[in-house]
């Protein structure tokens, strides 16, 4: 499994397009701003993009969704718990000063514990509320790669005072979900640079209390 980063927009987002090394089939994860890039890359790559796959609908990891549907019609998944903020991507922007057009709807639903495959290779999809109520991280344990999205950064861990946050939500997720993992599995996350489940576990101050602290 490859995964390339691409970050861009004011909210400098990273979006991914993950490659199965062996077949040459790809999935775009959280297209924002940096959308038009992850196409180029993909056309670059010769890869055959099978699908987009969103960790959740807040408006910067989604704002690039119609720069890849020009491109090619494919699948676009999202769990439902989301659905509403999705619909709604225009008056997020609104709240923010920015302006976005409505999004064509998502074709399909990831849901908690279903194995999504490309090739040879496979995410589990694990629901991770808190950030917001349908936020998924996509585990790839044979790789030791996780793509978690807004639930944890390199050094902090996601808002929770955007509409749908969930404070308590959000921690559970993190320590049941990701904390647990085995500690060499590296961290993409939707903002800022990659890390490791240990480094997280031994060195985040908002986390180290709840790995084998008085939070635990």
């Amino acid at each position: 499994m490859e995964v390339g980063c691409f970050t861009g927009g004011d909210f400098a987002q990273n979006g991914y397009v993950v490659w199965c090394e062996a077949t040459g089939q790809c999935v775009i994860v959280d297209p924002g701003a940096a959308a038009l890039d992850m196409v180029g890359a993909v056309k670059a790559g010769a890869g055959e993009l099978t699908a987009v796959l969103l960790t959740h609908a807040h408006l910067d990891h989604v704002e690039g969704l119609g720069v890849v549907r020009d491109y090619i019609d494919v699948p676009v998944y999202l769990h439902p718990a989301d659905r509403e903020m999705f619909d709604n991507v225009p008056t997020q922007a609104a709240m923010l000063g920015m302006a976005c057009p409505e999004l064509d709807p998502p074709d399909r639903e990831l849901e908690d514990g279903v194995s999504f495959r490309f090739g040879d290779s496979v995410f589990k999809v694990i629901h991770t509320p808190g950030h917001s109520p349908g936020h998924v991280i996509l585990y790839a344990e044979e790789d030791a790669v996780a793509l978690v999205g807004d639930l944890v950064f390199a050094g902090s861990v996601g808002r929770t005072d955007l509409p749908g946050g969930d404070y308590q939500a959000l921690f559970r997720s993190i320590r049941e979900k990701v904390l647990t993992m085995p500690g060499e599995t590296r961290l993409f996350t939707g903002h800022g640079p990659a890390t490791t489940v240990e480094h997280e576990r031994t060195t985040n101050p908002f986390l180290v209390p709840n790995y084998g602290g008085e939070l635990a």
